[in-house]
């Protein structure tokens, strides 16, 4: 079985913990020792094993994939992870993925957004399993047993009974809420995206239905075959349009983190007896059903209200009613209209070496802590517009400049002068973390000229 893994999507609906230069699925929530990607990764290799494990993501998020995996101990396959040019939604990922997998000839293909939560992982592969007889027939989809009335998801109606599933009667747009709790009581399914085939049966379908998206990929340069291809999801492009599709229920503990609901729902064990989800030693006085999350060790009291969220970080802050929990990608839209650079960033980026968090700045000035993972290096840089000031505060650091190497250890500084050649490197095996004070008239990441890049950029 071969797996494909869908990691390029920006989850808005989850701002401003995600970001589009973060998004979700590689986020460590609070009380998570791993990232929903990760855990992704984790429950695939029950079923498969890394080399048969495809990865379809945008080219900004090509490290955060070969770096999570480096984390777990594993060792990418790097011709594995697909990058597309631009987004074009679920059915040019998944076509790209399967024409690269067709290379090597028919097989079956399980297809897996990489920002789902499963807690039962052995009845995840047991209902992922289940699916296998009847895709020898019928192209599959994975159908979510609710287990309330939720307005984010799509619905599937299920028809006639086979071995293993139903055929697929009807698919369902999301529903307003009198609507969903009619699709609950009358059997329907979340629709998960998650779904299971034959190569064979996939391309028949898709010549029949959608032949436009094979012709797209006979452009040798995936950069022209995303500047023709459409901009359409597999429910669209295929699933609604065959009469050979089947829904398998799933019925393991399953949460997509979608938005904010769903979020609530992931950690009702941190719910208090009145319905409130917090993480620290928030104060609550008169209030009900309140998902409170801080990322900073701030004192937080929240008395007299029901039913909101709070997500607190340090560069921003959300209050809204769960019930308007769908239109965070609203604000989302409006911030971008505004260029409000939030959106795309938060105060800590991650890079190919580690990751920098941004302390403190002003018009001449910033503080960094730069955190560099054993074994790696920045790039061999010059800056035209500013100085700058490093201080190891752990691990020890070789720091070349201007050709010239030096070793520094906890407490040793360095100052690099603009126009300096200059490197920072990790050789040993616990991550560095340096605190970096750039001081000049222009500070922003591109005022950087690189010689040497281990990571080709």
């Amino acid at each position: 079985m071969k797996v494909i893994i869908l990691a390029g999507g920006s989850g808005t609906r989850l701002w401003p913990l995600s970001r589009t230069n973060f998004p979700k699925q590689f986020l460590k929530l609070k009380n998570m020792d791993k990232s929903i990607f990760q855990l992704t990764i984790e429950r695939s290799l029950k079923l498969t094993d890394l080399s048969q494990i495809y990865f379809v993501t945008s080219k900004d998020y090509k490290f955060f994939i070969s770096g999570q995996m480096e984390e777990m101990g594993l060792a990418p396959v790097m011709e594995n992870i697909l990058l597309e040019p631009e987004p074009k939604n679920t059915l040019p990922a998944i076509y790209y993925a399967v024409h690269e997998i067709l290379k090597q000839g028919d097989d079956m293909v399980l297809v897996l957004p990489s920002d789902h939560m499963v807690k039962d992982v052995d009845k995840f592969v047991a209902c992922v399993q289940s699916g296998v007889y009847a895709a020898e027939e019928y192209l599959i989809t994975y159908g979510i047993v609710p287990t309330y009335p939720e307005t984010g998801f799509g619905y599937i109606k299920p028809g006639k009974k086979i071995d293993g599933g139903f055929l697929v009667e009807k698919f369902k747009e999301k529903p307003v809420y009198p609507t969903a709790v009619e699709y609950m009581k009358s059997g329907y399914l979340w629709n998960s995206g998650m779904f299971l085939f034959e190569t064979k049966l996939f391309m028949e379908e898709l010549h029949q239905h959608n032949p436009q998206i094979i012709k797209s990929f006979s452009h040798k340069q995936i950069e022209h075959v995303y500047k023709d291809i459409a901009s359409i999801s597999i429910d669209y492009g295929l699933m609604e349009r065959s009469s050979r599709v089947a829904v398998v229920p799933f019925d393991a503990s399953w949460n997509d983190f979608g938005s904010f609901d769903a979020f609530y729902d992931e950690y009702l064990n941190n719910k208090d007896r009145y319905g409130n989800v917090f993480f620290n030693n928030e104060i609550m006085i008169n209030a009900r059903n309140n998902l409170v999350y801080s990322d900073s060790d701030k004192a937080v009291a929240v008395a007299g209200v029901n039913d909101l969220i709070v997500i607190d970080q340090k560069d921003a802050l959300l209050i809204c009613h769960k019930n308007d929990s769908q239109k965070v990608s609203d604000i989302v839209m409006r911030l971008k209209e505004r260029g409000d650079s939030r959106v795309d960033n938060y105060i800590t980026e991650y890079r190919p070496w580690g990751s920098f968090t941004i302390l403190d700045k002003g018009d001449s000035y910033k503080t960094k802590r730069i955190s560099v993972l054993p074994g790696k290096m920045l790039s061999y840089q010059m800056h035209y517009h500013r100085n700058e000031h490093w201080i190891v505060i752990n691990g020890t650091a070789s720091v070349i400049i201007d050709g010239i190497e030096s070793l520094l250890h906890n407490g040793d500084s360095i100052f690099i002068k603009a126009g300096s050649k200059h490197r920072l490197v990790n050789s040993g095996k616990i991550t560095l973390s340096v605190i970096e004070v750039q001081l000049g008239s222009y500070l922003e990441e591109d005022d950087v000229e690189r010689f040497e890049d281990a990571y080709g950029r």
